[in-house]
């Protein structure tokens, strides 16, 4: 009795051949021992490659627009006090002048109060000059917020750690006084430069700077 023989029942049936590899599809290797198979194809943030759930964000997080509004909300009050000094010094310009004018001689009590003023005048001038500097600087971090990279990351930690110390200092200084009312503002202020600080070092706000754009 032959096995070989297609007539006959008893016989070992006939191998099928392998089939193929589809058509449509790239024929992959498999993977080395201990590595587990990779499913799907795509790209690196999608799902089937790792790291699929370590996507960008795709809005701003909640403490960087805060931060963001804080940091418009300084800008406004660093424009309020450089306009008031630079309003004073120019008052005390005038009143320098006027001086001037009455002076008769080196030794006349008017010529002090000229001398005394221009000083006064320059030094209110240079706090409103910088006041003004730290509104633009303050303007240009919020709007950058949106499209910024690291440069603006660190740049705002630095200025809000900065922001921080200053609100300190102003806080220490206004417990000693032992009035409320100069107790207020720096505490504020302590408050804003913190937030400004936290906000980009916390790992949803370094992901958002760290983020891709296209």
């Amino acid at each position: 009795m032959s096995f070989g023989d297609p007539n006959n029942p008893y016989g070992q049936p006939p191998q099928q051949p392998q089939a193929g590899p589809g058509y449509g599809y790239p024929q992959q290797t498999p993977p080395p021992p201990g590595v587990p198979p990779q499913q799907g194809y795509g790209y690196p943030g999608y799902p089937g490659y790792p790291g699929a759930t370590m996507m960008a964000p795709q809005s701003m997080p909640g403490l960087l627009v805060t931060a963001r509004v804080f940091l418009f909300i300084i800008s406004a009050v660093q424009i309020l006090a450089g306009v008031a000094w630079l309003y004073v010094a120019a008052f005390v310009n005038d009143v320098t002048d006027a001086a001037d004018d009455l002076s008769t001689s080196s030794d006349s009590p008017f010529g002090t109060i000229g001398e005394g003023g221009d000083i006064a005048a320059g030094g209110l001038m240079f706090l409103a000059l910088i006041a003004l500097g730290l509104a633009a600087l303050s303007i240009t971090l919020g709007v950058k917020f949106g499209r910024g990279g690291q440069g603006i990351r660190i740049t705002t930690v630095v200025y809000g750690a900065l922001g921080t110390i200053v609100g300190l200092l102003g806080l220490f200084v206004g417990l000693d006084s032992g009035m409320a009312t100069a107790v207020i503002f720096p505490l504020l202020w302590v408050a804003f430069g913190a937030v400004i600080t936290a906000a980009p070092v916390v790992p949803s706000g370094t992901a958002w700077f760290a983020r891709p754009r296209y």
